[in-house]
């Protein structure tokens, strides 16, 4: 086992990383910038070291962090998710320095990040894949063929992309026009590369996703899936597990499937295969997604398994200690991403800085965070505060721990996603369990909900009372 590893992120991501390095008796390593100088992540860490001045792209000098790993007698690096957790050349520059990279092989990193290759090798695999073009569009003359071959509507996707970024769907032949150059921007901008494929369109699918684990002596299992159908603009907002849409029979189909996948490529680490699942649960693969996840706390939530601990223990060559026979899914977990932005304005990002805050507890109950009262939210990053993740026995019951869990939840200074998940979490639609991507579009009036101010003015006018009464 290693005794340092280096963390090479920030933010709550860092932090759920140190937790299972700290269980196993690892020494953690963190990188920080100056704009993150009072982050908690760098205070937990056994050691943190200033890697720039520059709040974004110090944390993805690759160079530097690899010196700063040798530098602090590192022995692995875990680049969790986001900045360059999917970026091959990082991974090989580990590795090319003896140390050894927490995730896959920058090979398979390669191969399933680029989204044409991926369809490719699965298509090979015999793993059903959504119709659509077997290599990079060359034009938009190009993609108006392809489109009325295939029938409209179809997306447009970013050949290199992941996250939600870099897709665009087309009804017609003018909206594919139109899309075709802003898709490519989007592409080049976020994942410097402006290759593009084209797919059929799924109308409201489900996307369900399957994380898999596998190690380096062949060993390959899956520990069932998530359902990520609650978005906004192709971003997760709410994940639960296990889904409520598939039944017993196509989650042991799509889980073979996914584990399939992941060796037709060799891959070893933790993954994610994801999938499209249409109304008549007819299931495509979309994407393999080769880091840990944001929303894997509630695969541990209804496994037991610790999916951190496990990458740690795989990437130092240990065997999996369980198989397939011994994994069983217990009770119901929701995710809820927490982030400083405003529902009812777009879900405009709102930095700031956070004057209260009070985190839920209680049974079945977990908060992954970085935020304090006190702390400034800095502008240059993804605006999630945290993660409240909520566990019952059953659907009906974590429905409710979810809804006193919202409630008890008490962000102020900064407009957060919490009332509207109170509004979602109190809706019939939700206790219902069943959702598809379309969710927040056909239900508008999950928008429609007591405004945040309202429950700071209440607070204000008690607290104002209080002293008052006690003559302050």
């Amino acid at each position: 086992m290693f005794k340092r590893i280096l963390i090479a992120n920030r933010g709550e991501c860092a932090i759920r990383i140190m937790r299972s390095c700290h269980e196993l008796g690892i020494e953690t390593v963190a990188i920080y910038t100056e704009a993150d100088s009072h982050a908690v992540h760098v205070k937990k860490a056994d050691k943190a070291v200033l890697i720039g001045p520059d709040p974004v792209k110090s944390y993805l000098n690759m160079h530097r962090i690899v010196d700063i790993a040798l530098e602090t007698a590192c022995e692995a690096v875990h680049p969790g998710y986001g900045f360059l957790s999917e970026n091959a050349d990082f991974a090989q520059r580990v590795t090319d320095a003896g140390l050894t990279y927490i995730g896959p092989s920058p090979d398979a990193i390669r191969n399933m990040g680029s989204k044409t290759m991926a369809r490719t090798a699965m298509i090979a695999a015999g793993v059903p894949v959504i119709p659509g073009t077997e290599s990079s569009l060359e034009s938009v003359s190009e993609a108006v063929k392809v489109a009325r071959e295939m029938g409209f509507p179809v997306m447009l996707k970013a050949a290199a992309g992941g996250g939600g970024r870099g897709i665009r769907r087309c009804n017609n032949n003018r909206e594919l026009q139109e899309n075709y150059e802003i898709t490519q921007r989007e592409a080049m901008a976020a994942f410097g590369s402006d290759e593009m494929f084209m797919e059929k369109c799924i109308v409201d699918p489900h996307h369900i996703e399957f994380q898999v684990l596998a190690d380096q002596h062949g060993h390959t299992v899956h520990l069932f899936e998530r359902d990520c159908s609650i978005q906004r603009r192709n971003q997760k907002l709410i994940e639960i597990a296990p889904s409520n849409f598939i039944s017993d029979k196509l989650r042991t189909e799509m889980g073979k499937v996914a584990v399939q996948a992941a060796q037709a490529v060799n891959y070893v680490n933790a993954g994610t295969v994801e999938f499209l699942v249409d109304a008549d649960h007819n299931f495509y693969f979309m994407e393999m997604n080769t880091r840990l996840q944001v929303e894997h706390p509630i695969t541990e939530a209804v496994t037991g398994v610790d999916i951190v601990a496990e990458q740690i223990r795989i990437a130092a060559g240990e065997s999996l200690a369980f198989s397939q026979d011994d994994l069983q899914l217990k009770g119901h977990a929701i995710e809820f991403r927490v982030n400083a932005e405003d529902p009812k304005n777009n879900f405009l990002p709102t930095p700031g800085t956070i004057t209260r805050y009070f985190s839920p507890g209680g049974p079945g109950i977990r908060v992954d965070g970085s935020v304090y009262a006190g702390y400034m939210i800095p502008p240059f990053y993804d605006s999630m505060c945290a993660k409240l993740t909520v566990w019952g026995p059953n659907w009906e019951q974590t429905v409710r721990r979810a809804q006193r869990a919202l409630d008890e939840y008490d962000i102020r200074g900064v407009r957060t996603t919490l009332p509207f998940y109170r509004h979602i979490a109190e809706s019939d639609i939700f206790r219902s369990g069943v959702f598809h991507t379309g969710f927040l579009d056909e239900n508008p009036e999950l928008l429609d909900y007591k405004p945040f101010e309202a429950r700071e003015d209440i607070a204000a006018a008690v607290a104002a009372s209080i002293a008052a009464h006690a003559g302050l």
